[in-house]
């Protein structure tokens, strides 16, 4: 394709910023041009006064703004039509009464096609453009998602949801131990970069997924981990969920550390999941690893997944929804962990990561005692991309507008949305400019609903749900 030329308010954080150095990252051309080659990558982010001559076609998206593509770093495929699911409960209830019966509706291969077209037809309606997907225990369906997300040219990465154990409720997504490796391994071969042949060029990449300790076993544990020890070396990310609901007695984090008779939760993915946290295989941790939630961590947990470059994917929808509390956001931030967003849509009952962060940044303000912070608006937004394209271990490739990355961005226009049209117009800002900045773009990630997201590009190729 030729050069493209896209006019708009440009934000972004730009270089390869921590957290917590986000807002002296952060980027702000409100007469700004972003230029992608043929190849679909940025040649040119700045002034559009400095623009150089004949760049290639323009797309003027004034008064409209151009932020990074949003990244999704927890979202549930086989939950596409399971948010806002009454349990009467919190985690363990809710998925007995709720969660398996609606995934094991993904058997009917026709069901899950359908949930294919409508989980991309809701990404790109919300701007994600790259995600961590949890997949459906049914290989078929994978397929179905895989062969959708292609088609529609978005980023990403998934797994079949492994289950060797659980309830009657879950029976029709449990295997045996020996089909999980298969179907696990299987679903690599078939399905990672198979876009490209190239797992540094692919859009499509596979994860091997426990859906959580609970519902696996120390055998599939250590097959998991030989399996991952022979597959890291092909760029196979992990999935999972962590320390989400600690309920005294019955809760998740307990539960697994009774089951265990383990130290830490973590201990089960850091391949010491026998009696007293004594190692029983190789570790699942790794700067290809994604956490989901780890609200209720261990400081030495925190300090184990910095070291080892796993990633949390942080869900504040969710912990409100399930109650199942808030991330600690200071101590988190102080470990090194890198933190990126992440929608867990269906336990999250939002599809859009600025909604995300909008509630991140609320429930972290009401942490009690010198716990509570304001978020800067530069790491919100940090935690919405380039955190994410961090957690996938593509911060090379995505994730902000650096000369030479792959174009993918999201064109904000807010008279989609009357209310986000009306406060950019009329709210008062202050005289001092970086001041001032920084309301814009507070202001704009809290307003906007998927209306105000008019367009989607990926690797400079614009995406549509039709």
């Amino acid at each position: 394709m030729a050069s493209h030329v896209h006019l708009g308010h440009v934000f972004h954080v730009a270089g390869s910023a921590l957290v917590t150095g986000a807002a002296d990252a952060l980027v702000s051309i409100p007469d700004g041009a972003l230029v992608v080659d043929e190849s679909g990558d940025i040649v040119y982010c700045g002034e559009r006064t400095e623009l150089p001559a004949e760049s290639g076609t323009v797309h003027d998206h004034r008064p409209g703004y151009l932020l990074p593509g949003f990244v999704d770093t927890h979202v549930h495929f086989p939950q596409t039509y399971a948010g806002d699911s009454y349990g009467g409960g919190q985690l363990l209830e809710w998925l007995n009464q709720c969660i398996f019966p609606s995934e094991s509706k993904f058997a009917d291969p026709e069901f899950a096609q359908q949930a294919a077209v409508e989980f991309c037809a809701r990404r790109i309606a919300a701007g994600t453009t790259a995600a961590m997907v949890f997949g459906s225990a049914f290989p078929h369906a994978q397929d179905s998602l895989f062969t959708e997300t292609r088609r529609a040219g978005l980023r990403l990465v998934s797994g079949r949801g492994i289950q060797t154990v659980g309830p009657e409720t879950a029976r029709s997504l449990i295997t045996s131990e020996a089909d999980a490796i298969r179907l696990t391994r299987e679903e690599i071969d078939k399905w990672h970069a198979a876009d490209t042949g190239d797992v540094d060029t692919a859009l499509l990449h596979v994860a091997i997924v426990p859906r959580f300790s609970l519902s696996v076993t120390a055998e599939t544990l250590k097959n998991l981990g030989e399996l991952y020890d022979e597959m890291r070396s092909r760029g196979v990310y992990v999935h999972s969920h962590l320390n989400e609901n600690n309920r005294p007695g019955s809760g998740e984090v307990d539960s697994t550390k009774q089951a265990y008779q383990v130290d830490s939760y973590l201990d089960t993915y850091d391949g010491k999941f026998l009696p007293g946290s004594a190692t029983g295989g190789k570790s699942l941790l790794g700067r290809r690893t994604i956490l989901a939630h780890c609200v209720h961590c261990q400081d030495a947990e925190l300090e184990r997944m910095a070291q080892t470059g796993t990633s949390i994917s942080h869900c504040p929808i969710s912990q409100l929804f399930l109650g199942s509390g808030t991330m600690p956001w200071k101590r988190t931030v102080a470990s090194g962990v890198n933190i990126a967003a992440g929608t867990d849509f269906g336990g999250g009952d939002e599809w859009l990561i600025p909604r995300v962060l909008g509630d991140a940044f609320k429930v972290h303000l009401t942490e009690p005692g010198d716990d509570g912070i304001s978020m800067h608006p530069a790491e919100m937004l940090f935690m919405g991309t380039l955190a994410g394209a961090r957690a996938l271990d593509m911060e090379s490739r995505f994730g902000n507008f650096d000369i030479g990355k792959e174009a993918d961005f999201v064109v904000v226009d807010p008279s989609g949305t009357p209310a986000l049209e009306a406060n950019m117009a009329w709210a008062v800002r202050s005289s001092e400019p970086e001041l001032a900045r920084d309301q814009t773009l507070f202001a704009l990630l809290m307003g906007i609903r998927e209306s105000s997201i008019n367009e989607v590009y990926v690797q400079g190729r614009r995406v549509t749900a039709e």
